[in-house]
Parts: C-alpha cells; structure tokens; sequence
C-alpha cells in the first residue's frame, strides 16, 4: 500500500529520535568504559607489586611453601564467579558468558559446587540453563563499586573454603576479555589454587639490598594471599566492564548505521513520491488549460 507524505514524514521523524537516542547512548558507552579500562590497566601495576613482594618473600623463606604441585586434589570443592551486569542492550554479552558457566559447570559437576553471579542478567541467564546453587551479587555502578565487589568477593571465597585447605579449593573467574581488533571473548581464569610460580624463589635477588620482613611469616602470607585474590577479583570485575561497553558501543555503532541507511532510503523515497505529486499537479494545469482551449 502507498504511503502518504504525511506518514512518510512521521516515519523520518521517529528514525531521527531513534538516531539521536542511539548516538547518545554510544557516546555514553565510548565514555563509561574508560575509567573502567584505567583501572583495570591500573590494578595490573599493582598486580606487578604484588608479584615482586611474593618473590621477596619465597627469597626469604628460601622457597619452603612452594609444593611443586600444580593441580587440586579430586576431592576439591569449586567454586565459580561469574562477572556480568544488570544492563542491556549489548547483544549476545551475556549468552556468551552463560553458554561459557554451563560448560564449565559441566566439566566440574562431580564435585561440590557453588556459582556466584554478578549482575540479574546473568544470572537469568544461567537460571534458564537449569544452572542451580546461584548466588546473585549486585554489580558495581561506577569505578568505586570493583573495590566493593572484589571485597566481598574475597570474604565469600574466605566462608565457602572455612574449614579446608586451600589446595583443596578450586576457583575460577569466568568473564568477557578483551582481544584484539575490539574483539572480546568468553575467558576462564583459575583464581585458586595459587599458582606455585609465586612460592618460587629467585635464583639470585635483582639488585644488592637484599629482602626482609619483620611481621610473622604465617600474617605475611595471609595478607599476600589476601591480597592476591582482591587484585585478581578487582581485574576481572574491571575487564567485565570494559567488554560490557565495549559490546554495548558496536551494537549502537551497528544500530546507527542501520538507522542511517533507513533514512537515506525514506529520503529519497520521499524526495520521489513528492517529485510525483508535483508531476501530477503540472500535468492537471496543463490538461485544464489544454480544455478551456
């Protein structure tokens, strides 16, 4: 059916609100995901630090709690962290990311297990998937929130392992990570065991001053660890929201472009079908006149 200027013209003027709601919301994601990037380049020098002080420390106790084993026990108890948002609108991020628990999930279902959840979309998702025991953390909303997050990330990884060793507890982070070309992918992350890399010893400390430490050996370790899992929690966290953004700024660079196309198009639909009317109406004087005469 021929559509009339007048709904043509509605049309072009839905498209460029629907334009203009599509450039702020990409300007909006092309701006969030910065601070978020800066602080997950940030905790990575502080990452760096963190590896150093374990060093000093395997030098200074000449390597004594570096097992040489790599793997978990079977008996082990795992936990999953899974680290979405509450937001929408960047296409399959979080199917992906569910698609990845599942399996995962799978691969370690004869062992005692808990999933713990960042943001409700995500956990929708896995809840779709028949994935039970979740646990639904709120996701931070600003740059502040990570240090939050991570914290209490920590202190639930500190309840679900009471009472075990912590050779016996496995725990992996799974979240979207960053690649090449402005690519993310579904990525897991083996939080504990700790990597015995860490325990080793130096063959010979870097420079002339040598290492010490005054506080008792076993609080030293305690907070190193401790330290060891924030870090890792906040980077994860961080990464998440980055390729959340990330995701959210294609999807409106896509959208936009589609929208774009479909002005172009209406344009110039109406640019012809006012072209025909003005047509018609010549043809209608002339043929009036061509009567009178």
């Amino acid at each position: 059916m021929t559509q009339t200027l007048e709904q043509l013209g509605r049309q072009r003027t839905t498209l460029r609100n629907i334009s203009g709601i599509v450039r702020t919301m990409k300007t909006r994601s092309a701006i969030n995901a910065v601070p978020y990037e800066q602080a997950a380049d940030a905790i990575d020098a502080y990452q760096q630090t963190l590896e150093k002080a374990f060093a000093a420390f395997a030098f200074c106790t000449q390597g004594r709690y570096a097992t040489g084993k790599s793997t978990v026990p079977s008996g082990r108890i795992s936990l999953l962290l899974a680290f979405g948002s509450d937001h929408g609108l960047c296409g399959s991020y979080h199917e992906q990311l569910a698609d990845l628990v599942q399996v995962t999930h799978e691969e370690l279902a004869p062992h005692a297990m808990k999933v713990l959840c960042v943001g409700g979309r995500l956990y929708q998702a896995l809840a779709d998937r028949q994935i039970h025991d979740l646990e639904l953390l709120m996701p931070p909303a600003s740059v502040a929130g990570i240090g939050r997050l991570a914290s209490q990330l920590v202190q639930r990884i500190e309840r679900f392992s009471a009472g075990a060793e912590l050779s016996s507890v496995s725990v992996r982070l799974l979240f979207m990570q960053r690649r090449g070309h402005g690519m993310s992918e579904p990525s897991v992350d083996t939080l504990l065991p700790v990597p015995q890399r860490l325990f080793r010893p130096p063959a010979r400390w870097p420079s002339r001053a040598l290492p010490m430490f005054t506080l008792d050996e076993a609080s030293l370790l305690s907070s190193l660890l401790r330290n060891y899992l924030f870090v890792r929690l906040y980077r994860a966290s961080a990464e998440a929201l980055v390729t959340e953004n990330a995701a959210r700024l294609a999807l409106m660079q896509q959208a936009e472009q589609a929208v774009s196309e479909r002005l172009t198009d209406l344009d110039g639909t109406i640019n012809q079908l006012r072209q025909e009317e003005i047509t018609t109406e010549i043809m209608d004087i002339i043929t009036a006149y061509l009567a009178e005469t």
